[in-house]
């Protein structure tokens, strides 16, 4: 078995600059091949996947998180046949590593044990359009308030874990809501809005329950649509994404869909994966089934 290693050493504040060398060691220890690529900018691994030929591989590896993850995902699909792609596998040094936990991968430990068992499982892929080109996502992407706390605190970020805290708190001092045209399957929505999330899989930031019900292989997408609350209502609910019970808010409703499109106003950022990418108008569809991942 031999694998291409796709490497992001700043990811996870640096941390998999550490992890690396410990994941050489134990891919060699259980003689497992590979060659490793280390990213050397933001969206590298795209650029490197874009480069690989797949067929000389057994598997392709993103060591990083998730946005490491979405630049080689797209890096692949955009141009590569997925029918001609091996499975893809995850070793999570991220921040948050929300997709790899619906694949039961939590830990480094359990990424390498994931590969040297071998065992894969068929998984969809959403797509968002930014200037009629298809980017791809696989865990969720969404705008609205989720969007801008992370737009704040990426550029706090120089203050670490705690960069998230104040980007909720300045946010919801200077809350704002949006106009939001949105159609699932045919189903029109119209109004005030506070975010949106197209959720492939379940979590966000790592263990935060944003769509429960969400399963990575059936097909469909779920989509979790928060209307207007006040201050106080929000700040009751947010947290309550962590064990996913928001949902018992009136303003928060569920939807399944397979194809989905919105505009608003004004236009908002889209945040695919963890990624600041993008920004609404867009259209989101379901390809199922269209990649296997290690797990």
């Amino acid at each position: 078995m031999t694998i291409a290693l796709i490497a992001n050493p700043s990811a996870g504040g640096r941390k998999a600059a550490r992890i690396i060398p410990q994941v050489e060691h134990r891919l060699r220890r259980h003689a497992i091949g590979y060659r490793i690529f280390i990213t050397q900018h933001h969206a590298h691994a795209m650029d490197i996947a874009r480069r690989l030929t797949p067929a000389k591989y057994d598997g392709i590896v993103s060591v990083g998180g998730d946005g490491t993850n979405f630049h080689l995902l797209n890096g692949l699909l955009q141009y590569h046949d997925p029918e001609r792609l091996p499975p893809l596998g995850l070793i999570p040094v991220g921040s948050g590593n929300s997709f790899a936990r619906d694949l039961n991968i939590r830990t480094t430990k359990d990424g390498l044990r994931a590969l040297v068992r071998g065992r894969t499982r068929p998984v969809d892929v959403c797509s968002f359009t930014r200037g009629g080109q298809p980017w791809y996502f696989v865990n969720l992407a969404g705008f609205g308030f989720v969007t801008d706390v992370a737009q704040t605190a990426h550029h706090l970020k120089r203050v670490g874990d705690f960069s998230y805290v104040l980007g909720v708190f300045h946010r919801m001092l200077n809350l704002r809501f949006h106009h939001m045209v949105l159609e699932i399957d045919g189903r029109q929505i119209d109004g005030e809005n506070c975010f949106v999330e197209f959720c492939n899989s379940r979590y966000t930031g790592g263990k935060m329950l944003m769509a429960p019900n969400a399963k990575i292989d059936d097909g469909w997408f779920d989509v979790v649509v928060v209307g207007p609350m006040n201050r106080r209502s929000l700040m009751a609910t947010f947290p309550k994404i962590f064990n996913g019970t928001h949902g018992q808010h009136p303003a928060v409703r569920f939807y399944r869909a397979r194809r989905a499109s919105v505009r608003t106003d004004p236009p908002k950022t889209l945040l695919p994966d963890g990624e600041l990418f993008g920004s609404t108008p867009t259209q989101v569809a379901m390809h199922p089934q269209l990649v296997r991942y290690f797990s």
